[in-house]
């Protein structure tokens, strides 16, 4: 069972002191709003900045209006006259998690849909403060989420809206030449989007045209590519790329140009992390400060043997859990699951060393693939799996928050915890750098101050997610 966390006014100026942010919040956020007061401490607690200092121990936070201004020991912090303070003695605070392959839709067992109404939820209890979408099944409906987030109409993170993708299939758009490519660019940042993202089948040409329109407006370009190499794309001045090394094609053989091979995932079984080539390509990358995204959640449920939570199962709506765990099954079981182990060793490998030759890794869930990597879920999960991969769970948290922020160009107000920076914390019962697991113990969250009650938000969408 949960302690309870206690709510102590200093004084009765405090409980009237209840303004609202500078947003309204309707009634139905407000439902699920824990702590509103403009001042307020949070105080006994351990402190993870996100920044790479080692936790610290009996700390206090102290927040006005939205901005965190003091941070530091218990003993020489001064709580200011009026403040709400919070007892967090046995919980930790990290910076707002910052999910940078954060889809709204959702492809579970039943097909690909989008999840209005539980994925911005699932999201922000889980400790996501802000998110970036990755490409969209339904641009417009993220537009429509964002603005009523930011309106304080609808509970959720801070969104960057990625727009649709740009590749062959029925759910993307295809360009059908360079300047067809552009105009598509173009429009969608005059839309809102901040970034583009291309998918696995795009010629160079027209990739090379949307990544020079991306930047002639602004706004960035990244890509979960296949019929372009990682390394044609990083020549052609691409800012990210999605997945790891799980989506290159520079190392299969049978690669002809702006074809995506069919061996391709099965090539990467036999890839030597060690080799001149992959260094190579790390370099480049490194060089042209170009981010790696890591889903490692996704990707986990496409190796035989590893583990489908139990709270993943109690989330997802009744039939979609009938589905998904038929779907499990059947890809548990399938043929390509084979080489799986031996290529999810290399992901992890490529990650670590890419991070150790200077490159900026974040990371997201990509709620895809069978439909095991749940919103919010998954983005937890990531922290479990950086650190199977290598990493200190104080490294893995810096992935989470602060690489992110910088990846948004968005670190010089928020993705740690640092005095005049936005307060968006988390607070989790317990410790996640002694014990991983505890990432899950989300009890509050802080958006621009305001504090959501993680629990709460979670029971209000218990059995929907697939559904709505």
């Amino acid at each position: 069972m949960r302690r309870f966390i206690g709510l102590v006014s200093i004084t009765l100026t405090a409980a009237l002191a209840i303004a609202q942010p500078a947003t309204e919040l309707s009634p139905e956020v407000l439902e699920l709003v824990r702590v509103r007061s403009p001042v307020f401490a949070l105080t006994n607690v351990r402190v993870v900045d996100g920044a790479g200092a080692p936790p610290r121990a009996a700390q206090t936070v102290v927040v006005e209006r939205g901005r965190i201004v003091a941070v530091g020991a218990v003993s020489e912090v001064t709580v200011p006259d009026g403040a709400e303070v919070l007892e967090l003695s046995g919980h930790t605070v990290i910076p707002g998690l910052v999910g940078m392959h954060d889809h709204t839709d959702y492809a579970g067992a039943r097909g690909r849909l989008t999840l209005s109404f539980t994925a911005p939820r699932i999201y922000l209890a889980s400790g996501l403060t802000t998110i970036r979408t990755a490409g969209s099944l339904s641009p417009y409906t993220e537009v429509n989420l964002k603005r009523g987030i930011e309106d304080g109409e609808i509970v959720g993170p801070r969104m960057h809206i990625t727009g649709p993708r740009l590749s062959e299939g029925l759910q993307n758009y295809s360009p059908s030449s360079p300047e067809d490519a552009r105009r598509m660019v173009r429009y969608w940042a005059e839309e809102g989007a901040t970034w583009i993202k291309a998918h696995a089948r795009i010629s160079r040409e027209n990739l090379k045209a949307a990544i020079d329109e991306a930047h002639r407006q602004g706004i960035k370009f990244t890509g979960h590519l296949c019929s372009v190499t990682f390394g044609e794309a990083v020549a052609l001045g691409i800012d990210g790329l999605e997945h790891g090394l799980f989506v290159a094609s520079d190392f299969d053989p049978e690669k002809k140009p702006d074809e995506c091979p069919p061996s391709q995932r099965e090539s990467l079984a036999s890839v030597d992390i060690e080799s001149d080539e992959v260094q190579s390509l790390i370099r480049q990358m490194v060089e042209k400060d170009v981010t790696l995204t890591s889903t490692l959640s996704v990707i986990e449920q496409m190796v035989p043997g590893r583990p489908v939570e139990d709270r993943v199962l109690d989330i997802m709506a009744p039939e979609v859990r009938e589905a998904f765990l038929e779907r499990h099954r059947s890809v548990q079981a399938s043929a390509p699951v084979s080489f799986m182990p031996a290529v999810w060793t290399r992901l992890l490998a490529f990650e670590k060393t890419f991070v150790d030759a200077g490159g900026l890794l974040t990371a997201g869930v990509d709620p895809t693939g069978n439909g095991g990597a749940i919103p919010g879920f998954g983005d937890q999960r990531n922290f479990e799996l950086l650190i199977e991969a290598g990493f200190t769970p104080l490294q893995a948290i810096t992935i989470m928050t602060a690489n992110g922020a910088r990846a948004l160009g968005e670190y010089d107000r928020l993705g740690s915890i640092t005095e005049g920076k936005l307060a968006d914390l988390v607070v989790l019962e317990g410790d996640p750098i002694a014990r991983p697991a505890d990432i899950r113990n989300v009890v509050l969250v802080f958006k621009d101050g305001v504090g959501y009650d993680a629990p709460k938000i979670l029971n209000s969408v218990k059995g929907l997610v697939g559904a709505r």
